[in-house]
């Protein structure tokens, strides 16, 4: 036991090492992300630190991967993931992946008019989006598009471009949302019928 924790605490450093010099950030860059000393850092890389959660989680942060990749955990973890639903301004979110950074996945659940009344308010950030719906209407203001999208109906675009959701009628809306980093683009294949998406 006491040889196998040793073998995974010495794996470590060369691991950040490699991961840092593939993202092709310096330790001074880093060092400015995360708050640890230039010197730290390039103890834990070498091995001459032992690497303690309190400098696993900001580099974890700062690289955007769970902390398990950083220890180099076994690849035969349950991949099964246990979300935990949030409740926003009345709408259920359940996100449905574990891995911080990259492709985000989440279901959401949109209760009989919410939206019913609610001045819509686009909103624009960085990144993709990918929708599919899953049951009900959802109401999609895209730019200065205003589009109608039910179940099986699918839509992604640049989140640069001003958008908002919500229930086109009185009933609840589902629907599965991926969002990815600007130029982190969702491909799908999928079926569907062009002139009910430009319904109104």
């Amino acid at each position: 036991m006491g040889d196998d924790f040793d073998s995974v605490l010495a794996a470590i450093g060369p691991r950040l090492r490699e991961l840092r010099r593939r993202r092709g950030v310096t330790l001074t860059a880093l060092s400015e992300t995360t708050g640890i000393s230039v010197s730290t850092l390039s103890r834990l890389e070498s091995g001459h630190r032992k690497p303690g959660l309190d400098l696993l989680l900001p580099l974890a942060r700062a690289y955007r991967v769970p902390v398990d990749e950083l220890v180099g955990a076994p690849a035969d973890l349950d991949p099964r993931v246990y979300p935990r639903p949030l409740t926003r301004n009345g709408m259920t979110v359940v996100p449905l992946t574990r891995k911080p950074g990259g492709l985000q996945a989440f279901k959401h659940i949109l209760p009989a008019g919410l939206t019913a009344g609610r001045e819509p308010d686009p909103r624009s950030h960085e990144g993709y989006h990918w929708l599919y719906v899953l049951n009900g209407r959802l109401r999609v203001l895209l730019g200065d598009e205003d589009l109608i999208l039910t179940a099986g109906e699918v839509a992604e675009f640049d989140t640069h471009l001003p958008h908002w959701f919500g229930n086109a009628d009185e009933r609840p809306v589902e629907f599965l949302s991926i969002l990815g980093p600007q130029g982190e683009r969702v491909h799908v294949k999928a079926r569907y019928r062009p002139d009910d998406l430009h319904r109104a």
